[in-house]
């Protein structure tokens, strides 16, 4: 059984909470946040995504709420920094957001930049950071990926490189750099086909697209790679659960990209998860009595579009 549609909606908040940078093509990142009797939960599908893909994210913040998080294993995760697209002189202020991240996670294949771009914003974090890894979102076809993943240098690995499982594997037979998939997996009808076309060395996974906590630790015994959960560019109510999730992962052997709340200049609470010696700790998030609410026009669409995946999922259970 899930809740009643109007149950969320009594509770209902709908915050809008502008970007340091552009990140993910977005200045501002709006989400609607619950509450339920074990806390509260976030349904923050980008704007794009149908109501299909949306239920799942409605699903996470359900188990949040009324659920809680998974008993964990560790009581820190360490994270690692995010750097957008941006020139490479910038690159040093953005890391200076994550203090202690020895890990840098840096966004490539920009529409609009070209590879000279990619190298130069990796250089400059691999000056300051002792492990780089990137993230091209699909963006390279094979040959462009191997043509990257040859001139971007030594990598920790290279998350998402082209946008099909066929070609994550054909890239990972050609390169030495650890392959990792993301929208393969947490898009996919079936995640774990990445795992038997051997695609993949590393799997990323975000709680909310993948329906939850738990679901994710379900999905991570199944697919027996690499975990590293990331976040979807969530509110501190969101991270909290990414974080919960992998402090309850039996193994972790990779920093987890759950430092994204540097990106915000303001988050729903005074009080968000904040990193110490690169880590974060599993804590529960208090959504704040102002944080910043979105235009009444936008909150009505979040309202109407939490109602339709709530049917959805209701069907679905029934």
């Amino acid at each position: 059984m899930i809740p009643s549609a109007d149950d969320l909606l009594a509770t209902a908040v709908v915050v809008a909470l502008p970007m340091r940078v552009r990140f993910r093509g977005i200045t501002v990142r709006e989400a609607l946040l619950f509450r339920g009797p074990a806390g509260w939960g976030e349904f923050s599908p980008f704007v794009e995504y149908d109501d299909e893909e949306a239920a799942h994210w409605l699903a996470a913040g359900i188990e949040a709420a009324w659920l809680g998080p998974p008993p964990t294993v560790r009581g820190a995760v360490e994270v690692n920094a995010t750097v957008p697209a941006v020139p490479a002189s910038e690159v040093p202020a953005i890391l200076a957001r994550f203090p202690g991240a020895r890990t840098a996670k840096v966004k490539v294949a920009e529409k609009g930049q070209a590879l000279r771009d990619d190298v130069e914003r990796v250089e400059a974090a691999r000056a300051l950071v002792e492990k780089v890894r990137v993230d091209a979102n699909g963006g390279w076809s094979v040959d462009e990926a191997v043509t990257a993943i040859a001139a971007l240098g030594q990598l920790e690995y290279v998350e998402q490189p082209c946008a099909s499982v066929e070609e994550l594997a054909a890239v990972r037979r050609r390169v030495s750099t650890p392959i990792a998939a993301d929208e393969s997996i947490r898009k996919a009808e079936d995640p774990l086909r990445v795992a038997a076309a051997d695609a993949a060395d590393i799997a990323v996974v975000k709680v909310a697209p993948l329906g939850g906590m738990r679901r994710v630790l379900e999905l991570a015994e199944q697919i027996r790679l690499p975990i590293v959960v990331s976040s979807a560019l969530d509110t501190a109510v969101g991270i909290s659960a990414g974080i919960a999730t992998a402090a309850a992962l039996p193994t972790l052997d990779h920093a987890c990209g759950l430092g994204t709340g540097a990106l915000f200049v303001d988050d729903v609470t005074t009080d968000p998860p904040r990193q110490t010696s690169g880590e974060l700790r599993p804590t529960a998030v208090e959504v704040g009595d102002a944080p910043p609410l979105a235009a009444p026009e936008r909150r009505q669409w979040w309202l109407d579009r939490l109602v339709r995946c709530h049917a959805l999922l209701a069907s679905r259970r029934s």
